[in-house]
């Protein structure tokens, strides 16, 4: 159960990714213009044309995984004949509410969305395929809006939706060698989908880039360690969110075990089996049968089923843990662009229910995660030094959790490619999330979303200085994906790996990344 509520907090924390759709605040043109209408391989899509882009949402890249079809690898959709309607996302896919996310009861999800630029004749453009957070039970490729990317990086942008939660990474004796990875595997047909598309919304199907922020980078990071991805995408962008993110016990959450957001695949078997076992479900032979009889509803209501989200490595999509697979070198040799925010996991702090977090519990967690060790960790995080006892224990986190996992896993992609690794680290970014006194927001968890993505249509009011900002940062993610080097005239240059970019409003500069956040303590202290 307490993993269970691990997952469910977790998911509530995509704070813009899971929540938030944004408004282009541009004005539709006719939907006769030609321009509206694009044949796909399975069929032509009418979206919406605006002065400066076109968009088409809700573009089904594969069949709906329901009834027989749940628990099963993603199939082609149906064709059809007469332009479809292209102008409204798809359904959400299956998952609860939370306090930041909507609730949806559609199995019917797995569509993508489109946003091309409208200036042409032009080469085809660079794709950029945007994986949502979430957690792995929440969220929506709709939820953010990506106009001022595609326009002002003169890329083609497409943001997808994937299986989440129990639809999506359910294990089974069962199921076999596909146990535990149909989100991951929604996520490759709707690459596939895109090498087949691309070219007719203007983009190039041999220069993909893959990114995603939280549950969105673990994503990215999985799909660059999976060999069935090979060929797929040719760049990634991971947003806080390596595959070397480990935490100690009450390191992420408190009473929280340690671990990782990567499960073995006999674990999320018997994780499964318990499921069916609970859902009159046991006899082996006729348990999935019986389990895609179970209404959505019921299994989203089920406490069993809460905890289920974790990808499984072991299986044909994931043959190893990502992070053992980094170390071995076992992914192909593209460039990457990694990072994470300044103050991650004051996120984190600000939705425990219980505030203000006290000196006690700050104590008590130190022990839990580091026994013996803690008065060290203390003694490098004092309360007096953080303000609150909250804000040190989001700063440990943060450091331990967060950052330095991440500088390890920047380290093992630089032993056999290019890399670049930033830090987003405005110390007062726009704040939707109510945060409580005793934390600071600072540059906490997905804040760098709303300098990436639209912020039309939501009350999120940038500075000069934070649009400078901005316009930097699209400039260094679209020239990454249509180079692989984020560096062009004009900008601050972005040295690659070991140099670490700082990004803050009028300040981008490197920055000693490794000693801002102790990781040569971290790296000789244990966790428990």
């Amino acid at each position: 159960m307490r993993r269970g509520r691990f997952r469910r907090v977790l998911a509530g924390l995509a704070v813009f990714a899971a929540t938030v759709t944004f408004a282009t605040g541009a004005q539709a043109e006719p939907a006769g213009d030609r321009d509206a209408v694009v044949r796909t391989d399975s069929g032509p899509v009418r979206g919406t044309v605006h002065a400066d882009h076109r968009s088409f949402r809700g573009i089904p890249f594969a069949a709906p995984p329901v009834g027989e079809l749940r628990w099963q690898p993603p199939r082609p959709p149906s064709p059809w004949t007469e332009p479809r309607d292209a102008t409204k996302p798809g359904d959400r896919c299956a998952q609860n509410a939370g306090p930041l996310s909507q609730a949806s009861t559609s199995e019917d999800c797995l569509y993508l969305n489109v946003t091309t630029p409208r200036r042409g004749p032009a080469p085809p453009r660079p794709v950029m395929v945007w994986v949502h957070g979430g957690g792995f039970v929440s969220g929506a490729g709709s939820d953010l809006t990506p106009t001022r990317l595609a326009v002002d990086g003169d890329v083609v942008v497409v943001t997808v939706n994937y299986r989440l939660g129990v639809f999506g990474f359910l294990g089974h004796p069962g199921l076999g060698a596909e146990s535990g990875t149909f989100g991951l595997a929604d996520q490759q047909a709707a690459l596939r989908w895109v090498r087949h598309n691309a070219r007719a919304f203007g983009g190039d199907p041999h220069n993909v880039t893959l990114f995603g922020e939280s549950a969105g980078g673990m994503s990215t990071c999985a799909q660059l360690t999976s060999p069935a991805a090979a060929g797929l995408f040719q760049r990634a962008i991971i947003q806080s969110g390596a595959c070397t993110i480990n935490w100690p016990a009450s390191g992420f959450l408190p009473d929280v075990p340690a671990g990782t957001m990567w499960a073995p695949k006999a674990a999320v078997d018997a994780e499964g089996a318990r499921l069916a076992e609970g859902r009159g479900c046991a006899d082996p032979a006729t348990a999935l049968a019986c389990l895609r009889r179970v209404p959505v509803r019921d299994l989203l209501a089920d406490p069993r089923a809460a905890s289920i989200s974790a990808p499984a490595f072991g299986t044909r999509l994931l043959p190893e843990q990502p992070a053992e697979a980094l170390a071995a070198g076992h992914f192909p040799r593209i460039p990457v662009a990694l990072g994470t925010t300044r103050n991650e996991h004051r996120l984190f702090a600000a939705v425990y229910p219980n505030h203000p977090i006290t000196e006690a519990d700050y104590q008590r967690w130190l022990r839990d995660g580091f026994g013996d060790r803690a008065n060290e960790v203390a003694a490098r995080y004092p309360t007096g030094a953080h303000r609150t006892p909250g804000n040190a224990w989001a700063d440990m986190a943060t450091d331990r959790v967060w950052a330095c996992t991440t500088l390890t896993g920047a380290r093992l992609l630089d032993a056999r490619t290019r890399v670049f690794q930033y830090e987003f680290a405005d110390p007062r970014p726009p704040v939707i999330f109510p945060f409580p006194p005793d934390i600071d927001p600072g540059a906490y968890h997905a804040s760098e979303l709303v300098f990436l993505f639209e912020p039309g249509g939501f009350p999120v009011q940038l500075t000069p200085e934070q649009q400078r900002l901005s316009q930097r940062m699209i400039g260094y993610w679209s020239r990454f994906a249509a180079t692989g080097n984020p560096n062009a005239h004009g900008s601050p240059k972005w040295r690659a790996f070991p140099s670490v970019q700082s990004l803050a409003p009028d300040d981008i500069r490197p920055v000693d990344f490794g000693a801002e956040h102790k990781c040569d303590f971290w790296a000789g202290l244990p966790q428990r």
